[in-house]
C-alpha cells in the first residue's frame, strides 16, 4: 500500500539521518521505540536491498550526499584544507533539530575550528521522529570550553498575554535538563488575554472559531494574519467545511485538502458505488459505511505509531464521524459531494489551516489551537514519558505563534450529538479555567450578541432545525452558525442588505431570503412557510 511505502521509506531515512546501517537498524530501531510498518528486521533486509540497487544504478539519495561529502572531508586532506578556506565561519539555525548525519558533517567543516555560531531553543524539538536531538545544543559548552552563551529571552513577537501562557505551558515540563530551562520576558504592550474554550462538538467549535474570525475580520484583522493550528491532518475537515459555508477562504499548508486526499477521494468512490449499488449494505449507517470501506479502514485496529498508515486511518475515520446525524446512505454520500465541491475553490489570501508540526517558524496576529483534547495533544501513542513531553512541546510552538490574539479550544464530542466522551488535554490543568466553566452549550448564542441579538439567534437556530428536518439534511448546509451570527449582527431589512452578509450566496437568498426577513422582524420560527413561494 501507499502508505505503508511511505512508512518505510521513513524509515530508510531515519537509519541514514542516526548513522544506521542495515545491520544495526534492527537493534536501533528497538532502542528509539520506533513502530516501523514491518518488522525491524525486514526494515533492515529492505535498507541493504535499497543500497544495493543505488549501487547498481550509480545513483545517490539526499543523504548520500551529506555522508560521502562528510567522508570526503575526513579523508582526503587537501580536499577538507579547500573546503575550510572557503567557509571559514558558520552559524546553524534550529540547533535543536539537528540530526548525526548532519552533526557528522558540521564536525568534518569545521575539523579543528571553533568559529561556530549555533542559534536553538531545546523547547522546540518537535522533530525526534525524524532523528533530530537537542543534545548537541545542550552539550555546546562540554564541547567547546571557550563558547560564549546567550540566553535570548526576549521576547518580540508576542503579547504579555501570549507570553505568560508559553511559560506556563513549558513550566509543566518534565526531566527538563538544566541548559533547556527558559522564561520568556515579553516586550510588547499588553493584548487580549488568551481564551479557553469547550464545545459539544468538533463542528460547532470549528463554527465558534469562524464566527470569532469574522469578528476579528471586522476589527480589522486580515484574513492572512490568521491561522487555525491542530495537531494532525484528519481535523481540518470541520475547518475547511465551516469555512466554507461561511465564504471565508483558507489556505492550506503542508498538505491536501481534505476531500482531495487518496484515501477520502476512493473512499467516497466506493460510497457512491454502494449507493447506487441494487443491493446496498443492510445495518445501522455507521455499519454500512464500515462494511463498504472494510479493505482499507479496520475501525477496531488503528495502526500503531504515528506514521502515514496512521494519518490515512484517522482521515478515512474523520470521513466516517460525518455520517452520524444522516438517516440514510444516500443523504450521507450527497452530504460528502457537497462538502468536497465547496472546497475546491482555490484561494489567493485566506486564513491558514495547519498542523502544529508545518506552522514551526512561522507567526500570525491570530491563532486558534483547537482540537486540544487527550487522545489528540498528546496522541494516543504518545506512550513514553519522552514523547509525551514532545507533545507537550508542540503545543508550546502553537501557543508561541501567536502576536496578539490566541484562542485554544477543545469538543467533548466528535460529532454533534455524539457522545461527550473526550477529556481536555492535560497540558491545560493549571492553565485554563474549570471545563465545566468554559464549556459552550450547543444551543448558547455567541457572546458578541447582545441580549436582543440572542433571542433572534436562538429564532434562526430553531427555524433552521425545521427547515433541515423537513429537507433530510444537517442544519448547516442550511446557514452555519457563523452567519446566523452575522445576520443577528447586521440585522437587515431588505434582500439586498441580507445579500452581503457573509455566507448569504444567490442561491440562498432566493431560497430563505424571505423567512429570514421575516424571524429578523419578529416572526415565530414555527409559523414561517418552508419553501420559498411561487
Amino acid at each position: 500500500a501507499g502508505t505503508d511505502l511511505r512508512d518505510a521509506t521513513a524509515e530508510l531515512e531515519w537509519a541514514k539521518a542516526t548513522l544506521h546501517d542495515a545491520a544495526s537498524y534492527p537493534s536501533a530501531a528497538a532502542a528509539a521505540g520506533r513502530e516501523p510498518p514491518r518488522t525491524p528486521e525486514d526494515i533492515g533486509r529492505l535498507l541493504a536491498a535499497y543500497e544495493e540497487v543505488k549501487q547498481r544504478h550509480e545513483v545517490l539519495d539526499f543523504d548520500d550526499l551529506l555522508l560521502l561529502l562528510a567522508g570526503i572531508l575526513g579523508d582526503h586532506r587537501d580536499v577538507a584544507a579547500e573546503v575550510r578556506a572557503q567557509y571559514r565561519h558558520f552559524v546553524v539555525d534550529e540547533y535543536q533539530d539537528v540530526t548525526p548525519l548532519q552533526q557528522a558533517l558540521l564536525d568534518a567543516w569545521l575539523g579543528d575550528r571553533d568559529s561556530l555560531t549555533v542559534v536553538g531553543d531545546a523547547n522546540q524539538t518537535i522533530y525526534s521522529f525524524t532523528g533530530a536531538s537537542p543534545t548537541y545544543l545542550l552539550g555546546m559548552t562540554r564541547r567547546y570550553e571557550r563558547a560564549t552563551v546567550v540566553r535570548l529571552v526576549r521576547d518580540y513577537r508576542s503579547t504579555p498575554q501570549v507570553v505568560g501562557l508559553a511559560n506556563g505551558v513549558i513550566a509543566g515540563a518534565r526531566d527538563v535538563p538544566a541548559g533547556a530551562r527558559l522564561r520568556l520576558s515579553a516586550q510588547r504592550p499588553d493584548g487580549p488575554d488568551p481564551s479557553f474554550t469547550g464545545h459539544d462538538s468538533e463542528p460547532e467549535e470549528a463554527r465558534a472559531v469562524v464566527a470569532r474570525v469574522q469578528v476579528l475580520m471586522a476589527q480589522g484583522v486580515p484574513l492572512s494574519e490568521m491561522a487555525v493550528l491542530y495537531r494532525i491532518h484528519a481535523q481540518s475537515e470541520a475547518y475547511e467545511a465551516a469555512f466554507a459555508a461561511a465564504r471565508i477562504p483558507v489556505v492550506l499548508r503542508g498538505g491536501e485538502r481534505f476531500f482531495e486526499r487518496p484515501e477520502i477521494r476512493k473512499a467516497v468512490h466506493l460510497l457512491n458505488a454502494a449507493r447506487k449499488s441494487a443491493e446496498p449494505p443492510q445495518g445501522a449507517l455507521a455499519e454500512q459505511v464500515a462494511e463498504i470501506l472494510r479493505d482499507d479502514w479496520q475501525a477496531e485496529h488503528p495502526p500503531a505509531g504515528g506514521g502515514a498508515a496512521r494519518e490515512a486511518w484517522d482521515n478515512l475515520a474523520a470521513l466516517v464521524a460525518i455520517a452520524d446525524g444522516h438517516p440514510s446512505l444516500a443523504s450521507y454520500v450527497a452530504d460528502l459531494e457537497d462538502r468536497a465541491a465547496s472546497q475546491h475553490a482555490p484561494a489567493v489570501d485566506g486564513v491558514t489551516l495547519a498542523t502544529l508540526h508545518a506552522a514551526k517558524g512561522l507567526e500570525w496576529d491570530a491563532v486558534f489551537l483547537v482540537g486540544l483534547v487527550d487522545g489528540t495533544l498528546p496522541l494516543v501513542h504518545a506512550s513514553t514519558p519522552a514523547e509525551v513531553e514532545e507533545e507537550r512541546r508542540l503545543l508550546y510552538v502553537g501557543v508561541t505563534r501567536a502576536r496578539e490574539h490566541l484562542a485554544l479550544s477543545w469538543a467533548a464530542a466528535r460529532q454533534e450529538g455524539g457522545r461527550r466522551s473526550r477529556k481536555r488535554s492535560r497540558f491545560l490543568d493549571g492553565l485554563a479555567p474549570a471545563e465545566e466553566v468554559v464549556r459552550t452549550r450547543s444551543k448558547a448564542a455567541p457572546r458578541t450578541l447582545d441580549a436582543d441579538g440572542e433571542e433572534l439567534f436562538g429564532r434562526l437556530r430553531e427555524w433552521r432545525r425545521l427547515v433541515a428536518a423537513d429537507a433530510d439534511m444537517p442544519p448547516y448546509i442550511v446557514f452555519g452558525d457563523a452567519v446566523l451570527v452575522g445576520i443577528c449582527g447586521t440585522r437587515p431589512s431588505s434582500l439586498a442588505e441580507l445579500g452581503r452578509v457573509s455566507g448569504v450566496g444567490p442561491t440562498k437568498l432566493t431560497r430563505y431570503g424571505d423567512a429570514v426577513l421575516a424571524l429578523v422582524g419578529g416572526a415565530d420560527p414555527a409559523s414561517i412557510p418552508r419553501e420559498p413561494a411561487g
